[in-house]
């Protein structure tokens, strides 16, 4: 099978298009011919080797223990292990192949995949491959900073930092469902975009600082963690809610051997005696629970996946170039075989 494949951490022009072996399917696993992948800023993480504390967290120290990228696909089941019992082949599918976290290389970036079926979901009608594809990573992080569904119930007020991406753009929805009244702020050229997924107010971050218009918000979720959370406190209510998700903290743009980890666990500290923070020991929705919550909501058409561009396999390259240095609107989408793709 062809897949992208990566020897060693660096920059884009380190994948390459190969021919390596179709994986091995475990009696839990499914194997998936992939129609579609996605790319996020974590599967730019493993690429990238930064922050090296990552590649102790699991991608491998000297070089990724997954030579083959990607997390994120969705395509049709071709065969199944002996104790799958929840798809058979020809199943059209989307999810992780990852189960705990995506700082590891998932190997979704090939024409096959082997996947545990708990990480797996039916993919909607209603949607294409490549919008499935863009879904489980973003959509599972949305619904883990949205799981206080009590402060999401109608007329509550909520500000996205950083909406026009993958997670921004899902979280804006989901809230918008649940009834709250939705600021997204991003860059101009996605504030149109913004309102016609149901932003009530949008903010030009480069004009207004939204930390200084004297607005205060129940619910402030910073999608890049550019703004340092004592600047966000001034735009949240007394008993309102900050969340970071971080992007840009996490290594995008943070420091190369710890990135944003420090800043965290100062947040977690301090969540102890700040209560606009939120505390470790909230549960978190399994993988599998994630799926399906996110399967009922493009069903009922209450989310709708952005597509900001579509590459072939054999332009990885490309792909991954365009999400580091462009301004993109939800996800990068990387096609395997476009022809059997609807």
């Amino acid at each position: 099978m062809k897949a992208i494949v990566q020897e060693r951490y660096g920059s884009p022009d380190d994948l390459e298009l190969r021919e390596v072996e179709k994986p091995v399917v475990g009696d839990d696993d499914v194997l998936v011919r992939v129609r579609a992948a996605s790319i996020h800023p974590d599967v730019w993480h493993v690429v990238n080797g930064q922050p090296y504390v990552l590649r102790l967290m699991g991608a491998g120290f000297f070089r990724p223990k997954n030579p083959i990228p990607g997390t994120d696909m969705a395509g049709i089941t071709e065969r199944v292990g002996k104790g799958v019992t929840r798809f058979r082949p020809g199943d059209p599918v989307f999810g992780e192949t990852v189960a705990a976290h995506q700082w590891i290389n998932g190997g979704a970036f090939a024409e096959y995949v082997s996947v545990r079926q708990d990480l797996l979901a039916p993919k909607p009608d209603n949607i294409t491959f490549e919008q499935a594809a863009s879904v489980p990573t973003s959509g599972y992080i949305a619904l883990q900073n949205l799981r206080d569904w009590r402060r999401l119930r109608p007329g509550r007020t909520v500000l996205i930092n950083g909406a026009g991406g993958g997670v921004g753009t899902l979280t804006l929805q989901i809230a918008k469902a649940c009834g709250a009244h939705v600021t997204a702020v991003d860059s101009a050229c996605k504030l149109a975009m913004l309102r016609s997924l149901g932003a009530d107010e949008v903010i030009d971050f480069t004009q207004v600082d939204f930390t200084r218009r004297g607005v205060r918000y129940d619910l402030i979720f910073d999608v890049p963690g550019n703004r340092p959370f004592s600047a966000c406190r001034r735009a949240l209510k007394s008993d309102g809610r900050y969340v970071l998700i971080g992007h840009e903290r996490f290594g995008a743009s943070g420091k190369r051997v710890f990135g944003g980890i420090p800043y965290l666990l100062m947040l977690i500290f301090l969540s102890r005696f700040v209560k606009q923070l939120r505390g470790p020991g909230i549960p978190m929705p399994t993988k599998k629970e994630a799926m399906a919550v996110l399967r009922e909501l493009l069903e009922a058409g209450k989310i709708t996946p952005v597509i900001d561009s579509i590459y072939r396999l054999s332009e990885a390259r490309e792909a991954f170039r365009h999400m580091i240095e462009d301004d993109i609107q939800g996800k990068v989408i990387i096609t395997i075989c476009p022809v059997l793709n609807r």
